[in-house]
């Protein structure tokens, strides 16, 4: 419950800035579009950290990295409050990515370190369950600030939170601090993380209005060298930073490759969804947050009831069924009308983040089905990073396909019908999830639902 403070500040985090977008853009004299490239900005910073948490927290202490990463997180929403200009906000959520990458790997590290196997789908839940009051509280919090005093708030909120979590770790978290860190892979640190920041750099800025697309096209290609350069790296290096021979073992394979296509689609709706509603259908950003923070009331129900779920069917058809329903629900918001009735919207937002949280739960577990205990850390980080840089894709995917339609339109101003197109277009990724999880065997991740050695 301790370690979920960090995970609800930064999940709150984020949903606060998705319902806050319009009037951020406004103030700081950039378009809405724009922006895209500082929700990528702290994903990719995500991407870019997290490799080394599992060696910071074996080198320093858990405990230590815990509370230094959330100081971190603090300063970067204080500049993000101070920002005025789309360079120094998307710096400041830089700052703030550094941070984050710290917080939710080594918590989830600890977790999977103190867990036995068969209680770890119990133990993810109740992980998740205080950080997923976040995005409850956040879009309606974040857009009753936003509309009614400044959305410079939605930052500085973070700093007492962040306050009670430092002083909670330090009395509770054990400090596991180890004696032999194995040794970090700085070559494949640089490599890594200048491929992941200048593939994700070049995808959001090649459809950004106030950039030509080559600059764009120029660093996606540059990250694509260096990330096949650290492919060859990684292979012929005993410990890499991102140990790529882990892809061999078959379950840990289908999870990250499955999981890409559902994080690209659901990487972009936090960033179009609150845009349609404020700028197509003309809500405040306190209307808006009441519409959205919907999802994650289905979210949170799913955590009381996910490990039964799994317990009694298996791995596969849940997995199958909340990658089709999550994509569903997507598609379903290309459908969306001033005149829809906000009951019904909220009504499938419920549903579909059920299923969402249903997914997340069940493949952050099957994630470690057949991963031997000393690859746990590898694999852990290996999700994380991949994870991260694929709902940064979603983002770029989503306002790209936004501003590509906008533009095969023409006009000034967005209109209705290229928020619906977005939405169709990230619906059929997210949906090619579904399609993998279907090749599964029946009884795959089997051995996450023993009890006492039954399978």
């Amino acid at each position: 419950m301790i370690l979920a403070t960090a995970l609800f500040m930064e999940n709150m985090d984020s949903t606060v800035i998705a319902t806050s977008l319009a009037a951020i853009a406004a103030d700081i004299g950039t378009e809405p579009i724009s922006l895209k490239l500082a929700l990528t900005a702290y994903l990719v910073a995500l991407a870019i950290f997290i490799p080394i948490s599992s060696w910071m927290a074996d080198r320093f202490g858990a405990r230590r990295v815990f509370r230094v990463a959330m100081l971190v997180f603090m300063i970067g929403s204080l500049c993000c409050a101070f920002s005025g200009s789309l360079e120094q906000f998307v710096g400041a959520r830089f700052i703030q990515g550094m941070g984050g990458a710290m917080m939710g790997p080594v918590a989830r590290l600890v977790l999977v370190r103190m867990t036995p196997r068969h209680q770890l789908v119990d133990a993810m839940a109740w992980l998740t369950i205080p950080a997923l009051i976040g995005p409850i509280v956040g879009p309606p919090f974040g857009g009753f600030l936003t509309t009614f005093f400044s959305w410079h708030w939605i930052f500085i909120i973070n700093i007492p939170i962040g306050m009670l979590g430092i002083v909670l770790v330090g009395l509770a978290l054990p400090n596991d601090e180890r004696s032999a860190p194995r040794k970090i892979d700085g070559p494949g640190f640089v490599l890594a993380g200048l491929a992941f920041a200048l593939f994700a750099f070049g995808c959001s800025v090649v459809s950004l209005p106030a950039l030509p697309p080559i600059y764009g096209v120029v660093s996606a290609a540059l990250g694509i060298g260096l990330g096949y350069i650290y492919v060859r790296h990684a292979l012929s290096t005993e410990y890499p930073l991102l140990d790529l021979r882990l892809l061999a073992v078959r379950n840990f394979r289908i999870t990250m490759v499955a999981g890409t296509f559902f994080r690209l689609g659901q990487g972009a709706v936090p960033f179009l969804f609150p845009l349609m509603l404020q700028l197509a259908f003309g809500l405040t950003p306190f209307q808006s947050g009441m519409v959205t923070f919907a999802g994650a009331v289905g979210a949170l129900a799913a955590k009381f009831v996910a490990n039964w779920i799994f317990a009694h069917w298996g791995f596969k058809y849940p997995l199958v069924a909340s990658t089709a329903i999550s994509a569903a629900g997507i598609l379903v918001m290309g459908f969306y009308e001033p005149g829809t009735p906000i009951p019904l919207m909220l009504a499938i937002l419920v549903f579909t983040g059920f299923w969402q949280s249903t997914f997340w739960t069940g493949s952050n577990a099957f994630t470690f089905a057949d991963v031997e205990d000393k690859d746990a850390g590898q694999a852990n980080t290996m999700s994380q990073v991949w994870g991260q840089l694929m709902f940064a894709m979603g983002v770029a995917l989503g306002g790209g396909t936004l501003e590509l339609a906008h533009r095969l339109r023409g006009g000034d101003e967005l209109a209705l019908s290229d928020f619906h197109m977005a939405f169709y277009v990230v619906a059929a990724v997210g949906a090619l999830a579904t399609i993998l999880y279907l090749r599964l065997p029946r009884n795959a991740g089997h051995q996450l639902s023993a009890r006492d050695g039954v399978h």
